[in-house]
């Protein structure tokens, strides 16, 4: 039931354009698996072997850290619509913060939203879909506004200071903290 490829097709592409939501894991010796769901129009598919995401700020901030250490991810996409397929494109990341050098060049391919602290760009090695089968038939009713508005509001220094104690995981694995963009400006 499971096909794997080195690349994204195109029909991978469309699947994963059509949907709302796709779920990031990563890992790292003796820490926890961390595994994230991600909304909004966050996700591109850079080349066939290359992908990212616009990652906002949160509760912590565990895949920076996971992919220092480790690198690995996996992202997977559902297809709550017919026909029923799970993708999952496992490969590995890093990182890529205001404050690098490539950033002016990976954040180009993004609509940067309020709390924008970092994109993650990925190097696919595999790509594997599967059926489906058991998951379930449902419609997206909407997006939630909360996070985006949440930093849209915030005082850009208190928010900067916030996001400045995110320097490790749960398990103390060193992360790298980010500056603030808003809409994709840069906070003075």
């Amino acid at each position: 039931m499971a096909d794997f490829t080195d690349t994204l097709t195109p029909d991978h592409i469309a699947m994963i354009a059509n949907q709302p939501i796709f779920f990031v894991a990563t890992a790292a010796e003796g820490a926890r698996i961390n595994l994230s769901p991600k909304g909004y129009d966050a996700f591109r598919v850079l080349a066939p072997d290359r992908v990212g995401y616009l990652d906002l700020g949160g509760s912590g901030n565990e895949t920076n850290a996971h992919l220092l250490a480790d690198g690995r991810i996996t992202v997977m996409f559902c297809n709550f619509q017919q026909p029923a397929l799970i993708l999952r494109i496992y490969g590995k990341g890093r990182p890529v913060l205001p404050a690098d050098p490539d950033w002016a060049e990976i954040s180009g391919h993004f609509n940067l939203l309020p709390g924008t602290r970092q994109i993650f760009d990925i190097a696919v090695e595999s790509v594997q879909t599967s059926c489906g089968w058991g998951v379930p038939v449902m419609e997206l009713e909407n997006e939630r506004a909360t996070l985006v508005k949440y930093h849209a509001q915030a005082d850009p220094e208190k928010w900067a200071e916030k996001m400045s104690k995110r320097v490790s995981s749960i398990d103390g694995l060193p992360a790298r903290p980010t500056d603030r963009y808003i809409s994709g400006h840069a906070a003075d």
